[in-house]
């Protein structure tokens, strides 16, 4: 059966301390694997090179511990890297009127910014403080906060997430989005949570929609929507180191600085990685251990005020162990597999907006995705993405609030066979699929 468990809510003062979660005793052996030395070695180089580039410059040699210097210097770059504007933010929502909590803007309903009393949608969102306090560590984990998200861990990497209560591991009736781009993968008729690592420390919200109240997004947005929108470059300016370990969480860690020319230009890059245990199973095998490694970079550019161009782009590599099944015809019979998924891949988005005044404005996204995934002895996956969308959004007279765009996906794959008794026909396929959309709010009152 599979467990559903919410993780409770930790206090922990500084918006860029993490934590490490409380160690599980159970059986545990250590698989190798090329993904997990990257992990560590990733992890390995970024505590070097931040701790040699500025705790060691300004450390003397009666200054104590490495560590200690290396805590007090992470404290201190992470109170730097502090935007001015979160100084504003240090009150909780719930200290906010039910005034002030409509009028936070979202993006998900509509595509356009709009307070959350004028949507006509059931809505919920998670606040970049509501994921410090959550003692979560990775995405599923935190939509465990959203009432009527069903969120069940299946392994140490495998989670079946759902909205209006048809759960599977892959849910082909609800988006995903990460800045707008789709991370639904075609094979499965689902999302791979495993690969959907970003940072919680880069997340600024997400937007969550229970109900087909986000169909202007297009297929899959039946059952709900799950947008996970990131923070702006100039939020994240300075330095944030994180690391972490236990015999669960082995080793984990991230680096992140973020700079700027002036205040048109903005930028940051990361790299992050982890090693992490398997969970308890009654049988004792530790199939399921996982190692990820990942890096990224988001720049934004401002040039005028009336324009405004953002550019991402995410690589990562890793092996996440997983059990399954398979048939054979000689002789016939069913035969457990455990095994490991080699997945990487990467993506890379463009995104801008030109205000055309009078609360007018147009915008272009595009992005291209690459997910390469093999299941042995299953089977292997190659899956690229390229898409564009358009948006128009004009006031016309008479109190109309006039939104149309349109979208083109093509989705050209390929599949690899390893057993027999599996396989997908044909091995090269391309789809191609073509939306359009068109809205409009009238005021009478």
């Amino acid at each position: 059966m599979n467990e559903l468990r919410r993780p409770a809510p930790l206090a922990i003062p500084g918006n860029n301390l993490h934590f490490v979660r409380p160690a599980k005793k159970h059986c545990e052996r250590t698989k190798a694997g090329g993904t997990r030395a990257l992990a560590k070695s990733l992890i390995y180089m970024l505590l070097i090179a931040a701790s040699a580039q500025s705790v060691l410059a300004d450390s003397s040699p009666n200054s104590g511990k490495l560590w200690s210097r290396l805590t007090r210097h992470t404290a201190h770059q992470a109170k730097k890297a502090k935007p001015k504007s979160s100084q504003s933010n240090k009150a909780s929502l719930a200290a906010l009127s039910l005034a002030a909590l409509g009028n936070i803007k979202v993006t998900t309903v509509s595509k356009e910014p709009e307070e959350v009393w004028r949507t006509p949608a059931a809505i919920y969102v998670i606040t970049q403080d509501d994921i410090r306090r959550s003692g979560a560590a990775s995405i599923p984990d935190v939509l465990r906060l959203v009432p009527g998200v069903e969120v069940a861990q299946m392994d140490s990497d495998h989670w079946a997430v759902a909205i209006r209560g048809f759960n599977s591991q892959f849910s082909r009736y609800m988006l995903v989005l990460i800045d707008g781009r789709n991370v639904y993968s075609p094979l499965q008729g689902g999302v791979y949570w495993e690969s959907q690592m970003v940072p919680l420390d880069d997340i600024d919200r997400i937007e969550i929609i229970r109900g087909p109240g986000g169909t202007i997004w297009g297929p899959n947005a039946v059952n709900g929507v799950i947008n996970i929108i990131t923070k702006s470059a100039k939020d994240t300016r300075g330095t944030l180191l994180t690391a972490g370990g236990g015999n669960v969480d082995r080793v984990d860690g991230e680096y992140r600085y973020g700079g700027g020319a002036g205040k048109s230009f903005n930028y940051r890059i990361y790299g992050m990685g982890f090693d992490r245990g398997p969970e308890f199973h009654l049988d004792n095998d530790p199939f399921d251990s996982w190692a990820t490694g990942q890096a990224g970079f988001r720049a934004d550019w401002n040039p005028q005020n009336r324009d405004s161009l953002t550019l991402e782009g995410d690589v990562y590599n890793a092996d996440d162990g997983y059990r399954s099944e398979f048939a054979s015809y000689i002789p016939p019979a069913e035969h457990p597999a455990d095994g490991t998924e080699e997945l990487s891949g990467g993506d890379l988005l463009v995104h801008w907006k030109r205000e055309l005044g009078n609360g007018s404005d147009m915008q272009v996204r595009a992005y291209y995705d690459r997910t390469n995934l093999i299941e042995q002895p299953i089977l292997g996956e190659t899956d690229n993405t390229f898409d564009v969308d358009f948006l128009h959004h004009v006031m016309l007279p008479l109190r109309q609030d006039f939104l149309w765009g349109f979208g083109i996906d093509l989705n050209p794959r390929n599949y690899t066979q390893f057993v027999p008794t599996i396989d997908i026909l044909p091995h090269h396929a391309t789809d191609s699929l073509y939306t359009g959309f068109a809205q409009d709010e009238i005021t009478v009152v």
